[in-house]
């Protein structure tokens, strides 16, 4: 588990450095927002799918109540959000360093 989180880290402190360094052709980085969204969305489906495939989950289903859906929904409408949120922020700050430089 301590590898794979380290891992994860290491894979987005490298796109991190990219992103920060210019390294992106322009072309690319303005569809990263979509990018994202197709990769979300896929992840989405594989976690279906895995959900599916398993028949303990699956005959179990109604048993994992009203409260286990809920927690689900809300896990993913405030990930949403967040992501978001700290997209608007991050971007509005990068503009206003741009907006800096270029005055």
């Amino acid at each position: 588990m301590g590898f794979r989180l380290a891992l994860y880290l290491i894979i987005l402190l490298i796109g991190v450095i990219i992103g920060s360094k210019n390294i992106i052709n322009k072309k690319i980085g303005n569809s990263l927002d979509k990018i994202q969204k197709v990769c979300l969305l896929f992840l989405l489906f594989i976690m279906g799918i895995r959900i599916g495939i398993d028949d303990r989950v699956v005959s179990n289903f109604l048993k994992l109540g009203f409260k286990a859906i809920l927690i689900s929904i809300l896990g993913i409408v405030l990930s949403v959000f967040l992501v978001k949120l700290v997209k608007d922020i991050v971007f509005k700050k990068s503009k206003e360093v741009k907006n800096c430089r270029e005055s």
